[in-house]
């Protein structure tokens, strides 16, 4: 009888892996620059870098630890390939702007792939061909439909089907080369000496409560120190700010899964995505000892509303993984959280109307390592004033007027669906009481006559916190896979123990025990 392997148990990303960390202080006093940046994510670390060889006096502000984040936490590949999406540009914004996205994605993998050579970084590059493909009938025809987009957009794609390099046969499969994929963490780490020995600035643990001010904003931390600055950059992945602009209402959160495998078959080479919906992504990598791996992600559902256990969506990449190339082992896990917005197109560049100095970047939708990339060079651009003819800013402005059909209905969608979780949680009650629970497990709970939730650590010890988000006030879901407790409205993301993890509260969950 076959052995199953089995799922690790404990998520970890293989990017943070055996991995040397540089640590760095939290804030302890009122500091002055010319540009803070919130976040050390690829927006942020990449802004860093940029504006400090400018010249430019730079600070910038991790909540947690550097690329703790989605960054550190994803499948890294390097494309402007992303699903789909050029047929459906054309349709909302026309040939120029669909055209002005590639060409933003391939002016970031062009960054990343000089940045690369000029700072001696191994970062594991490779370039590589990417390609979607469809093995039904009906999204066949979508990419089809694709494939005709590239052509009016003289993207140099390739049509294929059957037989295109991967252990089953296809419809149809389009191409992109000279693409690339990247260890992230060791390519933005590299980042930071240039960074520092330019002048730069960079904080840990120091989490930021609000941004205030129009022509010279201040960032204060939950400490009372202030970061005064003549330029802002809020790049949270979910903006801290987001009440000014309303970005809660104006992005989906989708949380999706990823397994490294040790297969037991030959590793497919390039990089591949099925569009189909619950289809997976490949590609390769390397393990800190020198093993091949497969990366296969997807298993994705919208953030904090997986019905039952979050393993589930790791154990159906484990299934498509052992079907088709064989699991000698599964030495990593780890999922990671993306915003979508309304149109599909990221929001990147001045907050809202009036706080001219304070910017945002958000909404890569999946595609951060190049959307996040271009994000910083733009916003460099903003800064210097060098922007004024770079119809790029256009494209991504947070206040983009053009509201199509789509995107209201898109609107509509996401927020009755805020509406139907705020109330579902509050008319579920539960009847487990503390007793229940066993090791590792959380739930939630009846505590002291009120609804709580708990969870009980591998040793023992019962963590019990309120489990009304301190976002909007909808009602948490537990995260078996995560040990964290998630906010199904707006994606927001606590600890166990009630600490801010992801998304857009900055207040901790209060705690009961």
């Amino acid at each position: 009888m076959m052995r199953q392997i089995t799922i690790p148990q404990d998520p970890c990303s293989l990017w943070q892996a055996g991995h040397h960390k540089d640590s760095f202080q939290a804030l302890d006093r009122d500091i002055e620059v010319d540009v803070s940046i919130i976040g050390g994510g690829v927006t942020g670390l990449t802004s860093a870098y940029v504006l400090a060889k400018k010249g430019l006096k730079v600070a910038l502000i991790e909540a947690d630890q550097l690329l703790s984040g989605t960054t550190g936490y994803t499948t890294a590949k390097v494309s402007s390939q992303h699903g789909a999406i050029y047929q459906k540009l054309i349709k909302q914004f026309g040939e120029r702007h669909a055209r002005l996205y590639y060409e933003a994605n391939e002016m970031a993998l062009t960054f990343i792939r000089e940045t690369i050579e000029e700072e001696q970084i191994d970062a594991e590059f490779e370039t590589k061909d990417a390609l979607i493909y469809a093995t039904s009938t009906d999204y066949a025809k979508v990419i089809e439909k694709e494939a005709k987009a590239y052509e009016r957009l003289a993207i140099n794609g390739i049509l294929e089907e059957g037989d295109v390099g991967l252990p089953f046969k296809v419809k149809k499969a389009l191409r992109l080369k000279e693409q690339a994929q990247f260890h992230p963490v060791t390519f933005f780490r590299g980042l930071i000496s240039t960074i520092l020995q330019n002048g730069g600035q960079i904080f840990e643990d120091t989490r930021i409560k609000t941004v205030k001010g129009t022509d010279e904003p201040k960032a204060i931390t939950t400490n009372g120190h202030t970061i005064a600055s003549k330029h802002c950059i809020v790049s949270t992945h979910f903006p801290i700010n987001d009440k000014t602009g309303l970005y809660f209402t104006r992005l989906h959160a989708e949380r999706s899964y990823c397994l490294a495998v040790k297969p037991s078959s030959p590793l497919p080479d390039g990089m591949s995505l099925n569009i189909e919906p619950g289809g997976t992504s490949l590609r390769t990598a390397t393990s800190p000892e020198g093993d091949p791996l497969l990366l296969i992600g997807g298993a994705g559902h919208p953030a904090g509303k997986n019905e039952g256990s979050q393993f589930q969506s790791y154990e159906e990449l484990r299934q498509f993984a052992e079907k088709w190339f064989g699991v000698e082992a599964i030495p990593y896990r780890w999922s990671s959280q993306d915003l979508i917005t309304l149109d599909s197109l990221p929001y990147i560049g001045q907050n809202v109307a009036g706080e001219t100095h304070t910017y945002v970047a958000t909404g890569f939708g999946k595609w951060g390592m190049t959307n996040g990339v271009a994000a910083a060079l733009l916003l460099r651009d903003k800064i210097l004033g060098e922007d004024q003819d770079n119809p790029h800013h256009e494209l991504f402005d947070p206040m983009r007027s053009k509201v199509k059909k789509t995107d209201i209905t898109s609107f509509i969608k996401e927020n009755t669906g805020v509406a139907k979780e705020f109330v579902k949680g509050k008319v579920q009650s539960s009847d487990k009481s503390l007793s229940d629970l066993g090791l590792d497990e959380g739930a939630i709970v009846k505590y002291n006559g009120k609804q709580a939730g708990a969870y009980k650590d591998k040793e023992g010890n019962t963590h019990i916190v309120s489990t009304t988000c301190t976002h909007m006030g909808c009602s948490l879901n537990w995260n078996d896979a995560e040990r964290s407790w998630d906010c199904p409205c707006h994606g927001g993301r606590f600890s166990y123990k009630g600490d801010v993890l992801e998304g857009p509260p900055v207040k901790n969950l209060e705690r009961l025990d």
